[in-house]
């Protein structure tokens, strides 16, 4: 074997589905705030021109995203750079693609970053979760983490997030099989719990077993309060979106019960009817917005971002802070204390402008 066809060989073995792409647009430098469509608070556009932004995660003075036709990108230091970190063979239809994004807790010591996206195995849609190592913006290095996810093209769920304990959490949609989600051999319909290498946590619920909820229909978002309470949005049927309070080895409900009902199952916190279209949600503690101790929480259907107040864990009420920029996909709260969005024109069921679709942050 030559030196090229070595070279050749051990790229593959290293990246397997994954490809280094260069984007042909300009770098997009953070603007001075312009105002809001809602007139409360102002807005500064970080980056535009995105194709059907998915999640975001925050780490090493970067903004990381995923782009559901495959790509991963990175905003370093206020610039969007031209190559992606990575570009992965995605089925890229309806719910399914790049999904979510998780970086490591300790990513500025070993730049692991983590995503869930759905690829075609002959007939079939599966799901996997990969874990990268980056360096300088570049994919170095790729670990699948865990695979066989049932997949489909709609209900595919795709949310990846630590948690407090520093364990992966992902939410799995039902793949449109909906009986797989009372079946706790199946990784369809479930909030999953796994160390940061793929094995099973000692103290999850279920003995050898990943599940650490079940029940679920197509979850969209996580976030821990505080006080270590978990919350999850997922998307109803046709109504009956839920924002559910996930708690270790409870059932809620999918299919036999939406939002409420039985004292067999779970009961959602909130229940949406009409849908509004749940997706990402992120908890604000205390930064430099007044929306101190809430839920927020981005909507597809909705077109809005909903603030939800907490007290000990209840829900207190809702209002909208910015709606007029479409669909929101993503809420997070940046390591500057301000409030993160990405929005979601471009997928197919918006109706995006020149610029969509675009990263936000909303700032005092």
């Amino acid at each position: 074997m030559d030196k090229k066809t070595r070279i050749i060989a051990i790229a593959a073995a290293v990246a397997a589905s994954i490809i280094i792409i260069s984007s042909p647009s300009n770098p997009i430098v953070i603007p001075k705030p312009t105002s809001s469509p809602t007139g409360t608070d102002a807005v500064q556009i970080v980056a535009t021109n995105l194709q059907k932004p998915w999640a975001m995660s925050f780490g090493d003075n970067k903004i990381f995203f995923t782009e559901k036709v495959g790509r991963i990108r990175v905003i370093d230091n206020g610039t969007l750079v031209n190559d992606s970190v990575a570009d992965l063979h995605v089925a890229d239809i309806t719910d399914a693609g790049l999904l979510g994004i998780a970086l490591h807790p300790d990513f500025e010591k070993n730049h692991f970053i983590y995503v869930y996206y759905t690829y075609k195995d002959g007939d079939n849609l599966w799901n996997k979760v990969l874990r990268i190592t980056e360096s300088n913006d570049k994919i170095t290095d790729a670990k699948v983490i865990l695979d066989r996810i049932p997949g489909a093209e709609f209900d595919n769920g795709g949310v990846l997030k630590f948690g407090p304990d520093k364990k992966l959490y992902i939410g799995t949609g039902d793949a449109t099989d909906q009986n797989s989600t009372q079946d706790l051999k199946s990784l369809a319909g479930k909030i999953l719990r796994l160390n940061d290498d793929g094995s099973i946590p000692q103290d999850n619920p279920f003995p050898n077993s990943p599940v650490y909820s079940y029940g679920h229909r197509n979850p969209q978002g996580l976030a821990w309060d505080d006080k270590g309470n978990l919350y999850e949005t997922e998307e109803g049927p046709t109504r009956n979106d839920e924002i559910n309070l996930i708690k270790p080895g409870h059932n809620y409900g999918w299919p036999a019960q939406e939002c409420s009902g039985s004292q067999q199952y779970q009961a959602a916190l909130v229940c949406y009817n009409p849908s509004i279209g749940p997706a990402g949600i992120a908890y604000y503690q205390a930064g430099k917005l007044d929306i101190k101790n809430s839920l927020i929480l981005a909507t597809l259907l909705g077109h809005s971002l909903y603030q939800l107040p907490l007290e000990n864990g209840t829900i207190l009420g809702q209002k909208i802070i910015l709606d007029g920029v479409g669909r929101i996909r993503d809420a997070s709260e940046g390591p500057d204390g301000y409030l993160y969005i990405l929005t979601s024109n471009t997928d197919g069921r918006g109706f995006p402008d020149n610029n969509d679709d675009k990263l936000l942050r909303i700032v005092k």
